[in-house]
């Protein structure tokens, strides 16, 4: 028995030693496993560094495992560099902490005296306190409640905007003049993200004058419509909006097709919230049949007033997911307002908000103040420095504290699936397991968030280049390629597959006549403009080799909607006036005998202000070369964009290569004799531009003033076939050349439609 019990101990024994011995060679392996996946990682990341145009500009990059903390990679990551919107993390991390998850707005309607029995209100005081999710649909939920209370009739309507200060803008916003809606001020009292949607639908017939409303309609508006209907597909609409004293003035030029799906909408700021939301608020009062006899006001709130009804804005994770997916300026200023607000007392300013983000970051996060420069909470223009390092300790802490993690992981957008991101990282192993904070500016493109590999092993990072030259598309597809790589670690191909994958430039492929036959099919699709063909039009964008097609597509994808920011980001990236793209489709459009495709739509853009657009215009002139049919569309495109888009038009043109510039003029001056008006707006807006401030600007105006004049006058002069030139005016305030007649000064015209947002 004894012997028996001695063999069976040995047995056990043995086995649990040859565990051992396993386990001990296994975990070595594990790690060994774990060291090459690393160094594959790092080689991955390094070969992105090194290519162009990544390695011509400033780039700091912080990677950091979540697992066990050890960092993963790092360049230049203590680097102060402009984060962009990547400021919106600092700004919502902050808010969560120290508002709450639970947190949300009031906005309180008051009457004065309290509501009679025969539902008249004397006055009617509404008092805000920033809710930045108010809209025109909740406002009429809340004027329901209202009359459900019993609100018959009211006197005047008072709107208390006193908790917030009178700074409507923060730092950063004045480097910019411009009425586009991420531009909108903040306002204790605000409604629809401080912006209104202009409709405009095509008249009866071409040459009719357009329809042009405005959603919400009130009496804060005076409209100023001179948009027609025009005979061809172009849309070429420009909208500006400016103040008028206590109202809102929209002027609205240009041209929209009679076709079906002529239609189009655009969104501009408004300069006084308080105003906005009260006149809004009677037109829905009238509406829902309450009288209002009186009018809207600002005022104090007096004690003495009696809430009818208080209003909740929605959760804050909702309010963080508008923030952070869609990258909203206008959210990441009403926190930075209301954090001022609610911790340092009323009236909330910028300057109280940034007190408690520092305080925040160097009294939770570890983040010293001093180290880093925040001027505003949306990351605009050029007021903030942050290294990769702060903004991934920063990640890590809200990742580690589950009271806000929820909230804070699920707010910002999913590769390949929503937000910012909706486009982006396809076919890569990063759709849905990377989550990150885009960041755009004019030389500035940054990614930061998390990101759970392949291999199951989870990471923050931090990634922002600076001072970058020429388009976004090749720094934005550098990103990619470095996020991509982190999301393939441990998987079977590995990250430097991952990055060849998304790094594998396209080529052409067939002949003209085959390509011509793909593309025809593509256009078509096009011309339905019906967000049902995305789907289709985004898979074969996607898989997409040829350079020409690929451009094409884009286009369909832009028309099938237009007003999708992600679809004219994919027709801005895949468009280039290169042979590849340009160069061939001039040959597809003598296949098919149709205009080059691509064209209209990135003028349509280029018509409505979009400075990426026009620097694409004015490429696409001096890449035209000398085919005829190319330099007169581009003739045309550019009188268009100078008529609506005139001072947009004499940035992007001061912006251009001189070869771009001089063929650009030349084609512009061609379409200005063309249209032998003497108020285009363009000599209107090129002759306030000599008394720009800036003396550079004001130098290249007086210079471009001369060539233009030049060149019109040469356009004028008698051919050598002897056929007559056309007539045209000389332009506003410049010495008329021999045979035109001078124009007297005209008045004042402004647009303000610049550059994109954080």
């Amino acid at each position: 028995m004894q012997v028996l019990r001695a063999r069976h101990l040995v047995a056990v024994l043995a086995t649990v030693s040859l565990l051992l011995t396993v386990a001990a060679q296994a975990a070595p392996a594990s790690s060994a496993e774990k060291r090459a996946d690393r160094e594959a990682l790092r080689a991955a990341l390094m070969e992105v560094l090194q290519r162009a145009p990544l390695k011509s500009s400033r780039v700091g990059v912080h990677m950091q495992s979540l697992d066990d903390g050890s960092v993963v990679f790092t360049h230049n990551a203590d680097e102060l560099l402009n984060p962009a919107s990547n400021v919106k993390l600092v700004t919502s991390a902050a808010a969560l902490a120290t508002l709450g998850p639970e947190f949300r707005y009031e906005t309180e309607f008051l009457a004065e005296p309290e509501l009679a029995a025969d539902g008249k209100v004397k006055t009617l005081f509404v008092r805000g306190r920033g809710d930045p999710s108010m809209t025109t649909e909740r406002l009429w939920g809340i004027v329901s409640e209202l009359w459900h209370a019993g609100v018959r009739e009211v006197g005047d309507i008072v709107v208390d905007d006193s908790w917030f200060d009178a700074e409507r803008t923060p730092p950063g916003y004045d480097q910019e003049d411009s009425d586009r809606a991420y531009m909108a001020p903040t306002g204790a009292l605000s409604l629809n993200w401080n912006a209104v949607a202009i409709y405009v639908r095509p008249g009866s017939s071409p040459g009719a004058k357009a329809s042009v409303e405005m959603e919400p309609p009130s009496d804060y508006f005076i409209v100023e419509n001179l948009i027609t209907t025009g005979a061809r597909r172009a849309r070429r609409v420009s909208v500006t909006s400016d103040p008028s004293g206590a109202q809102q003035k929209i002027v609205v030029r240009g041209q929209v097709p009679a076709e079906r799906g002529g239609a189009v909408s655009v969104w501009k700021k408004i300069d006084n919230p308080p105003m906005y939301f009260g006149q809004t608020l009677k037109q829905l009062l009238t509406t829902r049949g309450v009288k209002v006899k009186g009018r809207v006001k600002g005022g104090l709130t007096p004690s003495r007033a009696r809430a009818v009804f208080v209003a909740q804005s929605d959760t804050f994770d909702v309010l963080l997911k508008r923030l952070n997916k869609l990258s909203s300026n206008f959210v990441a200023e009403q926190l930075l307002k209301t954090m001022g607000a609610e911790l340092r007392g009323q009236p909330g300013s910028f300057a109280k908000g940034v007190e408690v983000v520092e305080q925040f970051l160097e009294r939770d996060v570890g983040i010293q103040r001093g180290t880093y420069v925040m001027k505003n909470g949306s990351g605009l223009n050029d007021a903030n420095r942050f290294s990769a390092t702060q903004l991934n300790k920063l990640l890590r802490y809200m990742y580690e504290r589950f009271p806000f993690a929820p909230e804070y992981l699920s707010s910002v957008p999913i590769a390949g699936k929503d937000g910012t991101l909706k486009y982006r990282f396809e076919g890569s192993d990063a759709v849905g397991r990377l989550r990150a904070k885009t960041g755009t500016l004019e030389g500035v493109s940054a990614l930061s968030g998390y990101v759970t590999s392949a291999g199951g092993e989870r990471f923050s990072f931090s990634m922002m280049v600076n001072d970058f030259a020429g388009r976004a598309g090749p720094i934005v597809a550098g990103l990619d390629a470095l996020g991509a790589a982190v999301a393939a670690t441990g998987s079977s191909l590995g990250p430097s597959n991952a990055v060849a994958t998304l790094a594998e430039g396209g080529k052409a492929t067939g002949g003209v006549d085959d390509v011509a036959a793909r593309i025809k099919t593509y256009l078509d699709l096009g011309r339905q403009r019906d967000p049902r063909n995305i789907g289709f039009l985004r898979t074969a964008w996607r898989s997409e080799r040829d350079p020409a097609v690929r451009a094409v597509l884009a286009e369909s994808l832009y028309q099938s909607n237009p007003h999708d920011y992600l679809g004219a980001r994919t027709l801005l990236d895949s468009y280039s006036a290169g042979g590849d793209v340009f160069g061939r489709l001039k040959e597809v459009a003598r296949v098919l005998a149709v205009e080059v495709p691509g064209v209209t739509s990135m003028v349509e853009l280029a018509a409505g202000g979009n400075t990426e657009a026009l620097a694409r215009v004015l490429e696409l002139a001096g890449a035209a070369g000398t085919d005829t049919q190319a330099q007169t569309e581009l003739s045309v495109a550019l009188g268009e964009v100078a008529r609506t888009a005139p001072e947009e038009l004499v940035v992007a043109l001061r912006a251009a290569s001189a070869s771009d510039r001089e063929v650009s003029t030349t084609l512009l001056a061609r379409a200005l004799v063309q249209t032998g008006q003497a108020d285009h707006p363009f000599w209107k807006s090129l002759r306030r531009m000599l008394g720009n401030a800036d003396p550079q600007v004001a130098a290249f105006a007086k210079s471009l003033d001369a060539s233009l004049s030049q060149k019109v006058a040469e356009a004028k002069a008698p051919r050598p076939d002897g056929s007559a030139p056309v007539e045209m005016v000389a332009p506003a305030g410049k010495a008329s050349p021999p045979g035109t007649q001078r124009s007297g000064a005209l008045p004042d015209a402004r647009t303000a439609e610049t550059r994109p947002g954080g």
